[in-house]
């Protein structure tokens, strides 16, 4: 989507994120930066509350949370920030809470997409479940920026 075809869809993003919902999270998620911190909501675009929910409720039923755990996939890294993208002029897809970085340590921005954690087999459904939800993945879209997912419609 254009940044015009975003914003006539989900509206003019604006710091304070008017927008916004907050969801509850079906499984406990940790922030990536300080993993003694435990995250149960988080905060994203009214229009894609549901989406989020859909993604988040199929991630447990096909991991379970231990494995989920064990994988990184509980490794929040922020959905709503009013920014531009780190590389180019235009609003990052977190402006609107339509974005979710995730394990950011393993699958980061510069990462290349053959060396990133979600790379790999063991993640083939979490890209599935992702995609089957209207959701693309930074390795798909710039190989790179993998800890990323975004609304694509």
């Amino acid at each position: 989507m254009t940044q015009a075809q975003i914003i006539k869809k989900y509206g003019q993003p604006d710091p304070k994120g008017s927008y916004l919902t907050v969801i509850d999270l079906p499984y406990p998620m940790r922030l990536a930066w300080d993993k003694n911190t435990i995250v149960k909501k988080m905060r994203c675009h009214k229009l894609a509350a549901e989406r989020f929910k859909k993604v988040f409720d199929e991630i447990l039923k096909v991991y379970g949370l231990k494995r989920i755990q064990e994988l990184g996939i509980d490794l929040f890294g922020g959905t709503f920030h009013y920014r531009q993208k780190r590389q180019g002029s235009s609003l990052s897809m977190h402006s609107w809470g339509l974005a979710i970085d995730l394990d950011p340590e393993r699958n980061g921005m510069n990462t290349p997409v053959g060396k990133a954690n979600f790379n790999k087999d063991e993640y083939k459904a979490l890209r599935g479940i992702f995609k089957k939800n209207g959701f693309a993945w930074g390795g798909d879209l710039w190989g790179k920026d993998c800890m990323h997912w975004q609304v694509i419609d």
